[in-house]
């Protein structure tokens, strides 16, 4: 029998694996390989997104017949509110907004059809996202690269948070290996939501440079900081900052030590879902 979760199995998916919506690195090649290998293929939009760059990234999906998602960041689709009538036009599987708390774009969203995710940093947070009709909550936990609030660590996270909601939850954060997805999907996670894994890939938009420097990377060797933010004029708040292998603005969580090659997506999905099916049945 396969990996699977009964999220995975009602969203079409073969495995519960999602490739996170990274800014700058999933664009649409990426999400259609990881779709097409089943898992959840996920587009992002980050700090400086326009509704143009989502149709082009779109447009790399090419024919795909199987689900996908789109990421947003929700003050930067404040202020380009295109971003969301694009992203619902294109009928994702999953829409995911996160970092704001203005739920008005929930509506929005369930009256096109189209089910949401959110991230959340803590319990509270997560309680607030239910309330607001969220349908699926992803616990993005401290270790996570890229933004987000370094509240709690992700197990901790994801522990109080499958006690608190009834729905699906989605584990985020230092998720780069199948030791990291077996161990969620044992504390009941829905599905992992995998980005450092990724963004090495060779259908990642990840410029060579920052490649290299992730795939040399060891997991102690990233830091938080606000300080790229502040130099590109983005206007995230300061709560979130960013975490980044240390001295360089490359986005990197903490499960980066990991991560030891420049894989095609499937290859990476594969060995992710084979590795934590294999260890589940011997635990």
């Amino acid at each position: 029998m396969a990996l699977t979760t009964s999220w995975s199995t009602a969203l079409g998916l073969d495995v519960p694996v999602v490739n996170a919506p990274m800014g700058g690195a999933a664009g649409g090649r990426l999400a259609a390989a990881v779709s097409r290998a089943g898992g959840l293929g996920m587009i992002g939009m980050g700090s400086s997104a326009t509704a143009e760059q989502l149709r082009t990234e779109l447009a790399q999906l090419g024919e795909l017949d199987r689900p996908f998602g789109i990421g947003l960041v929700h003050w930067v689709m404040a202020g380009e509110p295109e971003l969301l009538d694009v992203a619902l036009a294109a009928r994702p599987a999953l829409l995911s907004v996160s970092f704001g708390a203005d739920w008005g774009w929930v509506r929005t969203a369930h009256a096109a059809g189209v089910p949401v995710a959110t991230q959340v940093a803590t319990p509270k947070d997560a309680r607030a996202a239910v309330d607001a009709g969220v349908d699926v909550i992803v616990a993005r936990g401290a270790e996570g690269g890229g933004h987000g609030r370094p509240a709690v660590a992700t197990l901790p996270l994801l522990a109080e948070v499958l006690d608190l909601v009834d729905g699906p939850v989605l584990a985020a954060g230092g998720i780069s290996s199948a030791r990291a997805v077996a161990a969620v999907l044992a504390a009941g996670a829905a599905a992992a939501w995998v980005g450092t894994a990724f963004a090495t890939c060779v259908e990642a938009l990840t410029p060579a440079p920052a490649r290299a420097e992730l795939l040399a990377a060891e997991g102690a060797g990233t830091e938080l900081t606000s300080a790229y933010d502040l130099a590109a004029g983005y206007r995230w708040p300061p709560d979130i900052p960013e975490r980044v292998l240390r001295g360089s603005p490359v986005n990197a969580g903490q499960g980066v030590g990991a991560v030891r090659a420049a894989a095609p997506a499937a290859e990476v999905l594969r060995a992710l879902s084979d590795g934590a099916e294999a260890l589940l049945r011997r635990w």
